[in-house]
């Protein structure tokens, strides 16, 4: 057992317990900085003093970003509460603005709790944005030493560490550099390398991995997994990967609109959530302004039937369509689009670029300014039943992102063609195509008789 202090008060709390969180809330007032005018001060300070609950925690909404707001405060997480035993591996999942990163930031002590309360059991180390916790002034080097001294290394300590660290990273040409001239991708690769191998009890990691490139995420899945399962360490991992958060995490929680929905086992949460989302018609959509400058801006994707209606639970014997709506801000050569399709369980089973159809006219082919419609067709023959999502970017391939669509747009096929689906004999694979097959003559042998 261990003894914490909270708020001067003490209580026991398990030594198998890394995290406990009771009735965390965090409120923020909209369109401020700060807590808002002196008269709400002072009425927060009376009712402090007199023992009494903030007046302005009872009237904030809870995080819905797709309604208008009738209140000046809203409820970023509101009464959740769970634990995390040490050593396991929790995903943290739910739609943009469900409170995931406001979650992070709270048990990083980035802010403080409006309500509720954190007990930590352990020294934690936090990837929660692109340039977490470095000095953009000071070089690799020195970034490394610094991150290591505030988590209490000894200098010893991050030197025995420092080439394992630089070597993960793959930034050795430019350690001595400092990291403002680091691309987004370097800096990522130097953090998450400094945040995993200076030996935290706790690591967190936010979505922030997508900037890498697709080895480098392998990497630090990898990593991640090693870290857990080798030296008994407590990972907390945001990502709208699902195949990630599957493989990678042996517990789930799920958030929505600033609250608690569930937690507890990964495929099983993760189902809860992808039905949910699946309520909402198979469509993702987004109507957020584009940045100055930008050329490719992704509006849509959704799956549709035959006639274009969208469709969310499908069975592999129809005829389906993942479909891509996009504006072209700045008319070009060389933009390229792609879908990719994942399963729940198995990962990223294909991409499909718009290159694919032209590989030879691919240079001199010119997108004009305007609002195009794309879609393909999903070899729904040779997948099997489950979840899946569809991701969408906009590229300029090997060169540049133009846009990578915000939100994965969840399906469910219901298997009734494989003979799984039929005898229910398992099947091996992520993807299961039933093949014809040709006997062919052999030499020396009799002839095949059926019986």
């Amino acid at each position: 057992m261990r003894i914490v202090n909270v708020e001067n008060k003490f209580e026991y709390m398990s030594n198998d317990i890394a995290v406990r969180i009771e009735h965390l809330g965090k409120m923020y007032r909209l369109g401020e900085v700060g807590t808002g005018t002196i008269s709400h001060d002072l009425n927060r300070w009376i009712a402090r003093i007199r023992g009494k609950e903030d007046p302005f925690t009872k009237i904030g909404e809870i995080n819905d970003r797709t309604s208008k707001s009738e209140s000046e405060y809203v409820w970023a997480l509101r009464d959740i509460t769970f634990d995390i035993r040490k050593g396991d591996v929790v995903g943290i999942i739910g739609r943009n603005g469900a409170g995931k990163s406001t979650l992070l930031k709270l048990l990083s002590k980035v802010t403080k709790p409006t309500t509720g309360r954190i007990n930590i059991n352990g020294r934690i180390a936090s990837l929660l944005e692109v340039g977490t916790g470095f000095h953009p002034e000071m070089t690799g080097r020195e970034n490394i030493f610094l991150n290591g001294a505030i988590m209490g290394m000894t200098k010893r300590e991050i030197k025995a560490k420092f080439d394992e660290i630089v070597d993960f990273a793959g930034v050795e040409r430019y350690v001595d550099t400092p990291v403002k001239r680091y691309s987004s991708g370097m800096y990522v690769r130097l953090a998450f390398a400094v945040a995993a191998h200076l030996e935290p009890e706790i690591l967190i990691v936010d979505e922030v991995l997508a900037v890498g490139d697709n080895e480098f995420q392998k990497r630090c899945l990898g990593k991640m997994k090693d870290v857990s399962e080798r030296d008994g360490r407590t990972v907390l991992f945001v990502s709208h990967n699902m195949g990630a958060i599957s493989n990678l995490c042996n517990s789930c929680l799920y958030l929505r609109n600033g609250t608690f929905v569930n937690y507890g086992d990964t495929d099983k949460i993760i189902s809860e959530y992808m039905k949910s989302s699946n309520d909402s018609g198979g469509i993702s959509e987004d109507d957020s302004p584009a940045f100055p400058g930008q050329r490719v801006k992704i509006r849509k994707v959704r799956v549709t039937d035959e006639s274009g209606n969208t469709v969310s639970e499908i069975t592999n014997n129809q005829s389906v369509y993942a479909e891509l709506t996009a504006d072209v801000l700045i008319e070009d050569r060389g933009y390229d689009i792609y879908f990719e399709l994942s399963h729940l369980q198995y990962g990223i089973l294909f991409r499909s670029t718009l290159k694919d159809t032209r590989p030879d006219s691919y240079d001199n082919y010119i997108l004009r300014e305007g609002r195009y419609v794309f879609r393909i067709p999903l070899p729904l023959n040779f997948l099997r039943g489950g979840a899946y999502s569809i991701k969408a970017a906009a590229t300029i391939p090997n060169k540049q992102y133009l846009d990578m669509f915000k939100w994965e747009t969840p399906f469910t096929i219901i298997d009734v063609m494989s003979p799984i689906a039929i005898t229910g004999e398992d099947r091996w694979g992520s993807i299961v195509p039933v093949l014809e097959w040709e006997e062919m003559s052999v030499e020396n042998h009799k002839e095949n008789v059926n019986i």
